[in-house]
């Protein structure tokens, strides 16, 4: 609360001194980690961030070594999520269906709208089909590491669970006879998650949710242009109401948010792409055509590979293992059950909401020469948006909303297991950290912590190094985990509940 008050004081002043003060002192850090983590590799004459070159080779790897599972689990998966094999006695606080919406809520977000305009805009129109094949394979990443959250999740008194990376990481090392270096890697993880979650899942939302309201209600002539702090205010408190009531409260708003904002979404584009559908086939070309060329002023196949994985992995963040930590609480006595529903997340993500802006993008863009005029990120889709309908951008704006809105409550999770796995279960310590995380998003709305978001997005891709290291050593155990359980639905031995509540009904 201290954090929200002193947030809504001058700006000139109080905010001023802020991004002064905290700049100075973060930059050089925030510099210095985001060399090593984003540090380019020379790749047949084209650079590369290695962070993306390691999540590509593991999520290509388990793709590989778990026999395409992203194809063969696909709709055991989907039966899953519509509730076949829910217990609502096993242990855990939300079903599979809520599990999956918050994980989705927390990945789909503002660059499912901007980032891909600007991975076409380097990578030229072939980013596209790469950014669907990286997404194809990062299903098979978030199957394992999910399947591990759940098997290694932590069950508290009150019922509750916590999971993720802390936990079987930290077991990992534990039951191998080394529990202090166990216990580090688990805290080393955690500390990097709540710093992370108070930028990229913090203060970019709050300040893209701004940026694109005071675009709705009239630009630099808006009532808010100046009045960050009510905005601030507001998205704080909607979001303190939602996160106080725990993963239950956040699971239940996600489940109506997503499916809703995902709909509105993706029925705006398929409009859009349907008033040019005399040029599907010419874009469908492009994208394909230059997927493959290997020559172009985008840098051909190589720089469309590298810009569309970059694209996408960043964008379902495969690897990380947040998501984890939400599918974690899942009612279930299968943890690789609620691996399977994981593979629809980078699904959802990048394959259907990412390929629909891409489309957009190299079907009116182009034709109409938008390209040519200098547009970037969101900019670019939402000029793609209005070529057709002057009031397109306004539900544009709203899915944006909406996006930064639940990848926030999404993220707060997130940051609250990683800070109670740090001090304490107890809900003090809990409420403490649901305050700060509020008065970060009131702050997001009204300084400009460039160095902060640098700092934090650093250190949210760092944690997959640990992450995906402990993802190949449990590799054998998970794909064990996973064959095992599709083999007891196709006997019969996992209870179909959906089943036995119809012959139930009829009886």
């Amino acid at each position: 609360m201290v954090l929200i008050v002193g947030a809504l004081l001058s700006r000139s002043v109080f905010a001023g001194g802020i991004d002064e003060t905290v700049e100075s002192i973060v930059r050089p850090l925030a510099a210095a980690l985001s060399s090593f983590v984003f540090y380019k590799l020379s790749l047949f004459g084209y650079e590369i961030p290695w962070i993306v070159l390691w999540l590509a080779v593991a999520a290509t790897f388990f793709t590989l070594y778990m026999g395409f599972i992203n194809i063969r689990g696909f709709g055991l998966a989907l039966r899953l999520v519509r509730g076949d094999y829910h217990d609502p006695k096993a242990p855990g606080e939300i079903s599979h269906f809520k599990a999956v919406a918050t994980a989705v809520s927390g990945t789909v977000g503002i660059g499912n709208i901007g980032g891909v305009a600007v991975a076409i805009v380097i990578g030229g129109p072939g980013a596209a089909f790469w950014l669907i094949v990286a997404g194809f394979v990062s299903m098979s990443t978030k199957l394992v590491e999910c399947t591990l959250g759940v098997k290694y999740r932590k069950y508290n008194p009150d019922g509750s669970v916590s999971g993720g990376p802390m936990y079987y990481l930290e077991h990992y090392l534990v039951s191998r006879g080394f529990p202090l270096m166990g216990k580090g890697l688990g805290r080393f993880y955690a500390l990097a998650l709540v710093i992370g979650c108070l930028g990229i899942g913090n203060m970019f939302q709050s300040n893209q949710a701004y940026v694109q309201f005071v675009t709705i209600t009239g630009g630099d002539s808006s009532y808010f242009v100046d009045k960050g702090w009510l905005f601030g205010l507001a998205i704080a408190a909607l979001v303190g109401v939602v996160i106080l009531g725990g993963i239950r409260s956040i699971a239940a708003v996600a489940g109506k948010i997503v499916p809703f904002m995902a709909v509105l979404y993706m029925v705006s584009a398929v409009v859009i792409i349907a008033m040019s559908a005399e040029h599907i086939p010419a874009a469908v070309g492009l994208i394909v055509g230059s997927a493959f060329s290997l020559e172009s002023v985008t840098g051909g196949m190589v720089g469309a590979i590298i810009v569309g994985f970059q694209r996408a992995l960043f964008s379902n963040e495969a690897g990380l293992g947040s998501a984890s930590i939400a599918h974690s609480a899942v009612q279930t006595d299968h943890p690789a059950s609620e691996g399977l529903v994981s593979l629809l997340e980078p699904f959802i993500d990048t394959i259907v909401i990412c390929t629909l802006s891409s489309l957009v993008i190299v079907v009116t863009a182009y034709p109409a020469g938008l390209m040519d005029q200098g547009l970037q990120g969101i900019a670019l889709t939402s000029a793609a948006f209005e070529h057709h309908f002057s009031w397109a951008p306004y539900p544009l704006a709203v899915a944006a909303l909406l996006f930064a809105f639940s990848t926030s409550i999404a993220w707060s999770y997130y940051g609250l297991k990683a800070w109670t796995y740090l001090f304490s279960e107890h809900p003090v310590s809990e409420n403490i950290f649901k305050l700060v995380f509020c008065g970060f998003l009131a702050l997001g709305c009204m300084i400009q912590l460039e160095a902060v978001l640098d700092f934090s997005d650093a250190m949210v891709f760092l944690i997959s190094v640990p992450n995906i290291l402990g993802l190949y050593f449990y590799a054998p155990e998970i794909k064990r985990e996973v064959r095992e359980f599709i083999d007891g639905v196709n006997r019969g031995d996992v209870r179909n509940y959906r089943q036995e509540r119809a012959r139930a009904s009829k009886a």
